[in-house]
């Protein structure tokens, strides 16, 4: 039976990418060695981090508009360190939309002012705040553009003189974007790019310097750009994995295609939730991510025979983070319109039958 995967994280991968990355395990194009027992310095892995690189910038359309990707490790929560460590001189804004945010804004403290411009915490998080004031004084605006655990995701990217940082975690390449409006984001391999074990980094080269404070090594921006994101031994397979993820990508028709698919499967599972009297969705209608779906059961008492209809139809990965309780059904770009599908059709079966 196939498994359908709405898991949060790691997810599902294209099927054709973990085919090639299998056989590379095996053997990395004929070389009569594996992925992960070749040198980093080997030109065949210089190759792939140029290609993994080049592709980060040109799914993104910034190549040529100065600036780097790096990939890097420790994930999200290593860069809620790293972007205040290179960036924060003396004070900085953070839009505080939930778990990830409130991580960041944590680690940040530890160089700086920060100033928390808004927030959403007075509803448990299911809204993205909006009309709040950016001061000029401030030396970057933290945002995070989509959060998983409650379901929301950031529609309108706000005008600001100040330098713009992002967490694109959960939904870097999902849509098409003007990333040129931001000076630096980061993502986390593990959702639509690749295995976990690797960070994406991409930053305007103009960032760097830009405090006074010595930076260690392994924590400097500069030093992975400089050194081409292997400064340390990188790791091998999740950046071949991921270099992967971006050629399909590519040949998927780009951000603005998948786009259009990701809107699709969630337009779906929004309207059945909208439609069905056994559910109601916890995120505010107009911030309701593409990736995430947050639902709960309007009677609790509907839960074991809800999760026994998804599990017979293979549904796997649907329980809902703590915080929110319920339901997550995440729809990054690997998973098919037809497991959409299926999880539609259980809900229907659980109000035609219960």
């Amino acid at each position: 039976m196939k498994v359908h995967n709405f898991s949060a994280g790691p997810s599902i991968l294209p099927t054709q990418v973990m085919q090639q990355a299998a056989a590379a395990v095996k053997e990395l194009d004929g070389s009569g060695l594996s992925l992960i027992e070749i040198s980093h310095r080997s030109q065949a892995f210089i190759d792939i981090m140029e290609e993994a690189c080049a592709l980060a910038l040109e799914l993104t359309g910034l190549e040529n508009k100065g600036y780097k990707a790096i990939f890097l490790q420790g994930g999200a929560s290593q860069q809620f360190l790293m972007v205040a460590y290179n960036l924060l001189e003396k004070k900085a804004g953070y839009v505080n939309t939930g778990t990830w945010s409130n991580k960041a804004i944590k680690e940040a403290k530890l160089f700086g002012e920060v100033s928390e411009l808004a927030s959403s915490k007075e509803a448990n998080f299911n809204y993205i705040p909006k009309g709040y004031s950016i001061p000029e004084d401030i030396n970057y605006l933290h945002l995070t553009t989509n959060n998983t655990i409650f379901g929301t995701q950031l529609k309108e990217i706000p005008s600001t003189s100040v330098p713009l940082v992002a967490d694109m975690s959960s939904d870097i390449f999902s849509r098409e974007f003007d990333y040129s409006k931001f000076d630096l984001f980061y993502a986390g391999a593990q959702k639509n790019m690749g295995p976990a074990g690797t960070t994406l980094v991409i930053i305007k080269e103009d960032l760097f310097g830009k405090v006074s404070r010595a930076i260690p090594s392994m924590l400097n921006y500069q030093t992975h750009a400089d050194a081409g994101s292997m400064f340390n031994t990188p790791p091998v397979f999740a950046v071949y994995t991921s270099m992967l993820t971006m050629r399909w990508v590519k040949a998927q028709g780009g951000l603005e295609s998948l786009g259009e698919k990701n809107m699709l499967k969630a337009t779906l599972l929004y309207g059945e939730i909208d439609r069905n009297s056994k559910f109601k969705g916890f995120a505010a209608t107009e911030d309701r991510s593409e990736m995430n779906a947050t639902f709960n059961l309007v009677d609790p008492a509907d839960g074991e025979a809800f999760d026994g209809l998804c599990k017979a139809a293979g549904i796997s990965g649907l329980k809902g983070h703590r915080s929110v309780g319920g339901y997550r059904a995440s729809m990054y770009n690997a998973l098919s319109i037809e497991s959409v599908e299926i999880l539609v059709d259980c809900m229907q079966t659980l109000e035609k039958k219960y």
